[in-house]
């Protein structure tokens, strides 16, 4: 079995649990070891990038230089966790002022960082460490050709496209279509949600989902599959507000690419809490 460090993610114990949940299962139908990271703290980002840099990416760095001991790849099924790691170490490397003003903090700590751990979203061990062959054997209820949009965000291509196009990436949908489902044309698929702006400049990032999930329906799809807490949680939470802002009728299942893999592989409830998704999810559950 292949091990990995697992870095969950501040909402994988509350609105994102779905995520973790399926994920860590969906992990072990593979043979995947995700080993949580001992004593992980924020990645700091979302608000606290925009107020201070600096101390956010220290926050980044600590989770960094943790990680650094296990001396396997860090893995975040969250985009934001997975961009802000990343471009911790990436400014880091770039910036000798950086690196030292962080290594102090660090130090502060009782920890030090030699820039050697690699951050990998879920998606990305999926695809490159797993494979089709291996996730298509797992295969035990095809998704029978359910017509889905798969949105992957603007983060997971920040910074510099890691392990896919930062416009148009394709891995979800090559993901989906292992396990039988027929991934729709989507071309805002790596569009921005609108994030945490959703708290703060609602009107915004309405129009952001409303355009998203209109497109979605538009192409045919049966459902919207995300990688990320909160792309899910923006894309699924508002419809109804939505739809009396827009004149709408949104009413678009919206699931954790991971919930999808893992009806595919024959799971229920309990390996990947459905019934936590704000949206329907039973018609797309009958698909399998």
């Amino acid at each position: 079995m292949k091990e990995y460090t697992y870095y969950p993610g501040c909402s994988a114990e509350a609105s994102g649990r779905p995520s973790n949940v399926s994920a860590r299962n969906v992990a072990q139908g593979l043979g995947i070891g995700l080993i949580e990271l001992s004593d992980w703290n924020c990645c700091g980002a979302t608000t606290y990038l925009s107020v201070d840099g600096e101390r956010a990416m220290a926050l980044s760095a600590r989770n960094l230089a943790l990680a650094e001991k296990e001396r396997r790849d860090l893995v975040a099924i969250c985009s934001g966790c997975f961009s802000a790691m990343n471009k911790a170490n990436h400014r880091m490397a770039d910036s000798g002022e950086l690196k030292g003003k962080i290594d102090r903090a660090l130090d502060a700590a009782g920890l030090e960082y030699d820039g050697t751990t690699r951050v990998r979203h879920l998606l990305d061990v999926f695809v490159n460490d797993v494979g089709e062959d291996a996730i298509r054997d797992k295969v035990e209820k095809h998704l029978k050709g359910l017509r889905v949009a798969a949105y992957c965000g603007c983060l997971l291509g920040r910074p510099k496209g890691m392990f896919d196009d930062p416009e148009f990436p394709t891995s979800l949908d090559r993901v989906l279509s292992w396990l039988g489902a027929e991934p729709v044309w989507y071309p805002v698929k790596a569009k921005c949600c609108g994030g945490m702006l959703m708290t703060s400049q609602s009107e915004v990032c309405e129009r952001l989902v409303e355009r998203l999930l209109s497109l979605a329906v538009e192409a045919g799809a049966e459902c919207v599959a995300t990688i990320c807490p909160l792309c899910q949680i923006n894309l699924e939470c508002y419809q109804k507000r939505i739809n009396k802002a827009f004149g709408t009728r949104l009413d678009v299942p919206v699931l954790y690419f991971t919930q999808l893999m893992g009806l595919a592989m024959g799971m229920g409830e309990k390996e990947l809490h459905l019934s936590e998704n704000l949206t329907p999810s039973e018609a797309v559950a009958a698909r399998c």
